[in-house]
């Protein structure tokens, strides 16, 4: 695939410390492609609602970002949704919305999928878990989830456990060893999160100790 980095070891190199929403600092695996081939097919979707779930920390709002920088459109999070908002989404055909969960406004959340509906706009929605698991007290809604196209992101590979540890250490200006790498992704959670939290650890243990990363400080932040 274009948009996949083959060398690895290069991730270092591609990512800048500060976020920058591009194509090439997106690394596609087995766990993602699914989600981002879609979202880089509009506007040929089978239908215009999609609800793209992830994990914290799964990339979820850098695939948005990418859309959006690609296809333009308009982004809040579900718990801002205001009568202000419905009123602003009219010049825009796509209309993203993170992180949905059930604080959100049911009332103005039907209203939001009527105007997409019937303007034929199109929707993003993200969220911890499916749309359709979710229960809406207005029995409209329980039957409107169930037109979202679902699109799950899954729990990393090897792949892709490798390129979030290399851009995390890279984001804190870390260079490591691959073997340090491969170590690292042997024994911590395949959760995005742990992921996040564990590079966090050994970071805050290597700065107090003044010494690079090494198998020592790693083990000590794996409680080994």
């Amino acid at each position: 695939m274009g948009h996949e980095m083959n060398d690895l070891n290069q991730l270092i190199l591609n990512f800048d410390y500060d976020q920058n929403f591009q194509d090439q600092d997106f690394y596609v695996s087995k766990s993602n492609e699914f989600s981002f081939k879609l979202l880089n097919s509009w506007p040929k979707w089978e239908r215009n609602f999609v609800n793209l779930i992830g994990e914290k920390f799964s990339g979820k709002t850098h695939l948005v970002n990418i859309f959006l920088d690609k296809f333009k459109g308009i982004k809040i999070e579900a718990k801002d949704i205001n009568n202000e908002f419905l009123k602003k989404i009219k010049v825009f055909e796509n209309i993203v919305i993170e992180n949905f969960n059930d604080k959100i406004d049911e009332s103005l959340f039907f209203t939001l999928l009527n105007i997409v509906d019937q303007d034929n706009k199109y929707l993003i929605l993200t969220s911890k878990i499916p749309i359709v698991d979710h229960i809406f007290k207005l029995d409209d809604l329980n039957s409107r989830s169930k037109n979202f196209i679902l699109s799950n992101i899954e729990k990393p590979g090897d792949d892709l456990m490798f390129a979030l540890i290399l851009k995390n250490l890279s984001d804190r200006q870390i260079s490591i060893d691959k073997k340090l790498v491969d170590f690292i992704i042997k024994r911590i959670d395949r959760s995005y999160g742990k992921i996040f939290d564990f590079i966090y650890k050994i970071d805050k243990i290597s700065l107090k100790r003044k010494k690079p990363i090494d198998f020592k400080i790693i083990k000590e932040a794996l409680g080994e």
